[in-house]
């Protein structure tokens, strides 16, 4: 990595088993998931594996533990984990409470084995988004809510840890790194209200038989309350790696802090009254709501394109700092030899495309086109399954070395398993995207179904789902292998830094208001209650209660 080495208080290694903790549970939800997701990817492909290996009880079970495991446990635990470290290395200062600290990871950890004990036992096969009335063993509920109640006690933290900050700094501007993380948080606790009220008040009391039955649509509605946020509690902390440490990585300087700012304010305001538009076609909800919804949807997206102007700026300005000249070249002195580097742009190179899928499913009538289809899946897997999950693995290159002393087993590999995962990645998910616009059902078992149209067969269909997904699995477990053999096998100490940009304190004037709290948070607090209590309230007058099922 590029730039003088940067010398840290000692006391800041108190954080690194905690990170170190909550990475290695990431990595297992990670482990746990992947096992199914070869057997997903080739039932898209018409074979049905789930036949063959009987390891799960059904194709449901499978998607569950993939979609939990996926998308809800590997991403809480490593942004825990990892902006815990952040905060950490931005603030210059240990957190505030490292018992506060610990009892979260505890909490945490004991909500994920109560999950993940009762998908495994077959007693919560409902998906990730657990609709009633399908009903789940009481522990998959508890478990969750668990985790999430952990989340709120990292804030907690990260706060406490904050003011401690802030009243021995006066009239500095809070560190980038810092201010993206507490606005991921922050976002995170208002957005998980949804699901949390959802949990209290509705799913775990009707679970245990405490009432006999919940309106089903009052439930999914409190679930996209949270729902859409969860993508941005996801793709937030990769945007801090993005705007506060891949410029350093790659040999540069951000190229303008108040817009990466400005950026995160907007995802902060309008991450949360968007949630509606996953729910076009679903009975009982005002249309003019669902509109409202949509209008915000579009606004959050302008947050992706300021990401993508400013990040690319920055590259190039780190390219040509290498001497390239000429409108494209600055591309090739970039540090493509860097794994840390080469997964991270590559997962924002497929967030633009999943950003363009996402505006069709945001779109009022085109949505009635790609809803419920195949088209979602790519759209889901371009965001979260590549973004994100590719971002993290480049973070873990430099932070795993970092908090072992031990260098990264084999770089070859790590470049062999980004470029990998991309490739496959493109594979799938464009397909994927192909086959929902000519009608292909999400969340159906495609090699057992009847209705297999002749044109989702061609060899530019179903067969590369297949390809693709099994070339994404085969990364995933050369990734696994990699870390582990860092961790166990490495005899090499590892040269590696924090790669926090650093900033002059000329350059850290950016304007007073971005570096404000309070309005921020009234703003958002004020325009997501403006959007979601009228048609929550709705909901909450004309419920239709329904009893319990169990469809597997």
């Amino acid at each position: 990595m590029s730039g003088q080495p940067t010398h840290y208080p000692a006391e800041l290694g108190s954080v690194h088993r905690l990170t170190g903790a909550y990475i290695t549970v990431a990595l297992i939800s990670l482990t746990l998931a992947n096992v199914p997701s070869v057997y997903q990817a080739l039932d898209g492909a018409g074979i049905n594996l789930y036949a063959a290996l009987p390891i799960f009880r059904s194709y449901y079970q499978g998607l569950t533990l993939h979609g939990v495991g996926n998308v809800l446990l590997w991403t809480t635990f490593f942004i825990c984990g990892f902006l815990s470290f952040t905060m950490v290395y931005a603030l210059r200062r240990p957190l505030a409470s490292m018992r506060l600290a610990w009892a979260t990871f505890w909490i945490m950890l004991v909500g994920l084995v109560l999950t993940v004990i009762a998908i495994l036992a077959n007693q919560a096969t409902v998906l990730y988004t657990f609709y009633p009335p399908m009903r789940a063993h009481p522990a998959f509920y508890i478990g969750l809510t668990l985790v999430v109640v952990g989340t709120w006690l990292v804030l907690l933290n990260f706060v406490m840890t904050y003011r401690r900050w802030r009243a021995s700094h006066p009239g500095e501007p809070t560190p980038l790194a810092a201010f993206g993380s507490l606005i991921t948080f922050v976002m995170w606790t208002i957005a998980s209200a949804g699901v949390a009220i959802e949990m209290v008040f509705l799913l775990i009391p009707w679970s245990l038989g405490l009432v006999s039955a919940i309106d089903p649509l009052l439930a999914r509605s409190l679930f996209w309350f949270t729902g859409h946020p969860i993508v941005y509690f996801w793709l937030l902390p990769a945007v801090v790696s993005w705007y506060t440490m891949l410029p350093k990585i790659a040999g540069g300087r951000l190229f303008s802090e108040t817009v990466a700012r400005i950026a995160f304010i907007i995802f902060l305001i309008y991450s949360l009254p968007v949630g509606l538009h996953h729910q076009y076609t679903d009975p009982g909800i005002s249309e003019w709501w669902k509109l409202v919804h949509a209008f915000f949807t579009f606004i959050v997206f302008f947050a992706s394109l300021l990401t993508m102007f400013n990040v690319a700026a920055t590259l190039e300005n780190a390219g040509r700092a290498r001497g390239a000249r000429g409108w494209l070249n600055w591309i090739l002195p970039l540090p493509w030899h860097e794994p840390a580097f080469v997964s991270q742009v590559l997962g924002m190179l497929l967030f633009i495309f999943g950003g363009i899928s996402g505006l069709a499913n945001a779109s009022y009538n085109v949505n009635l086109v790609v809803h419920n289809t195949r088209w979602i899946v790519g759209h889901f897997h371009l965001t979260v399954g590549a973004a994100v999950t590719l971002t993290f693995m480049g973070i873990t290159y430099w932070l795993v070395p970092y908090l072992t002393g031990r260098a990264l087993w084999s770089r070859r590999l790590a470049l062999v398993q980004a470029w990998s995962f991309f490739v496959g990645e493109v594979i799938f998910s464009e397909t994927l995207h192909r086959l929902g616009l000519l009608g292909m059902p999400r969340r159906s078992q495609i090699s057992a179904a009847e209705y297999v149209m002749p044109e989702w067969q061609s060899f530019i269909g179903m067969p590369l789902v297949g390809i693709g997904g099994t070339i994404m699995f085969v990364s995933g477990i050369l990734y696994l292998l990699n870390i582990v053999l860092t961790v166990t096998a490495s005899r090499q100490p590892a040269r590696v830094e924090v790669p926090l940009a650093e900033y002059a304190p000329s350059e850290w004037r950016v304007p007073a208001v971005l570096d404000r709290w309070r309005p921020w948070i009234i703003i958002t607090v004020t325009l997501t209650l403006v959007a979601w209590l009228p048609p929550l309230i709705m909901l909450l007058a004309s419920m239709s209660p329904v009893r319990g099922a169990r469809v597997w």
